[in-house]
This record gives C-alpha cells, structure tokens and sequence, in this order.
C-alpha cells in the first residue's frame, strides 16, 4: 500500500534549517494536543486530496538543483509504519533526496527502524511539555511517557541530526516549565521554542489566547540555554 500523502508544499526554507525542502502531510494522529494547527488531517483526512505519487517526484526531480530533500510531518507519520512509510522514504532516498521526519515520538521502534535502514537524515521531535503528570493536558490524551522518554534517548544517541521542539502555548506553558523541558534533555544538540499560532487551535478555547511575545520567549530562551545551549526561537 503507498503512502497516503494529504499535503503537499512545495518549497520551504523553515522546515529544516539550512534547507529547502518540499514539505509532504500525512493524516491521522495517536496525540489530541489541544494547540494543535492540523486539526483536520486527524478529524476529516477525507476533506485532503489525496497527492498522487507522480506530483511528487516529478516536481522534486524537476527542481533537483534547488530542492535538498522533504519534511515528512502531518498527523504523526510513524502511525504508517503498515502503510507504505519504508517504501515511501526508500523512494526519496533512492532518487537522491535527504529526509526530515517530524514525530511526536510515541514510537521509538519506528525510529529506531527507520535510522536502521538509514532511511532517514534528521528528525524533529515534538517534546509537548514536562515529562511527568503534566505531560497529559499538553497531548491531549493519557501518555505513555517511558516511550517518549525512550525516543529521547535514542534520538540523542543516535548520531543523526536532530531537534527537539515544544510550542510554548500561554495557559498551558511557563518558563518553570519550559526549563523543566530543557533539563530533562540537557545537552542535547537543539531546542526550539515554537511560537504558539492561535488561529486554527484545536481547542476552540485558545484561539482566542493572546502568544506570548518574542521578548517573552527570549527569556525563556535564555533559562533554556543553561541547559541546552543551542536554544532558539522560531516563529517569533
């Protein structure tokens, strides 16, 4: 069975620092993370249009000079490991393209797999906040926190490109909890303080929600850097 892409985006120079890549959406999500931007890839993937496979490589082998690979992201794209997700990463690679992979990390045999195969370059992983009891409220569902703290390990020993990234949502996000983040993944390669964008938010409660500022974030960056040095903002 192929890969079912539900989104495709042509050019992007903010999925993947000092990248350009097409970014490529997949349905479906195992998390209900009440900011969630892509809300209807998990409640009605039949409202997306199928992108036939032929699209897809044609624009990428067309714009081969200019393009360095795609960001696979949705929906949560490990949720395919039955659907084509091997297949479909082996025929990027195979015509010459990196390959970024955005996960929540629910499943840390799906990465473990997909880096065995070298199928995959650099991986984005979403940490939704502190990894204890809180962790629940921010994905929306009851966690399986020793898998993600799994994902976590493996990914910092990886060897590979990586990010870890949380969207700092007011109501939901303090500093206190952002530096709690950044502890537990203390000397990791990358953090990134996501701006939250209330427009789309699942939760119709938050759209009304006011972002906090860069001025806020920054602070929060710098408390982050005692930990991570290399935390950024992006968004802001």
């Amino acid at each position: 069975m192929p890969l079912d892409i539900k989104g495709f985006s042509k050019t992007s120079f903010l999925d993947w620092d000092g990248k350009v890549v097409s970014t490529l959406y997949v349905a479906g999500c195992n998390f209900r993370c009440p900011f969630c931007h892509n809300a209807s890839l998990i409640e009605e993937p039949q409202s997306h249009e199928s992108i036939p496979l032929n699209k897809i490589e044609s624009f990428l082998l067309e714009h081969k000079d200019f393009i360095d690979g795609i960001c696979l992201t949705g929906g949560e794209p490990c949720l395919h490991v039955n659907n084509g997700l091997s297949d479909f990463l082996r025929y990027i690679k195979g015509m010459g393209f990196q390959v970024k992979l955005d996960s929540n990390g629910a499943n840390p045999g799906c990465l473990k797999d997909l880096h065995g195969e070298k199928l995959i370059d650099y991986i984005a992983m979403d940490i939704k906040g502190p990894l204890d009891e809180r962790y629940n409220k921010l994905a929306g569902i009851k966690s399986d926190l020793a898998r993600v703290k799994q994902s976590i390990e493996f990914i910092m020993s990886s060897g590979i490109g990586y990010e870890f990234r949380t969207t700092v949502v007011p109501t939901l996000l303090s500093a206190e909890d952002v530096v709690d983040i950044a502890k537990h993944i203390s000397g990791a390669r990358k953090f990134v303080l996501q701006q939250f964008v209330p427009k789309h938010a699942w939760a119709v409660s938050l759209r009304e929600v006011k972002p906090y500022t860069r001025e806020q974030l920054n602070e929060m960056k710098d408390l982050a850097k005692q930990h991570v040095p290399n935390t950024v903002v992006r968004g802001a």
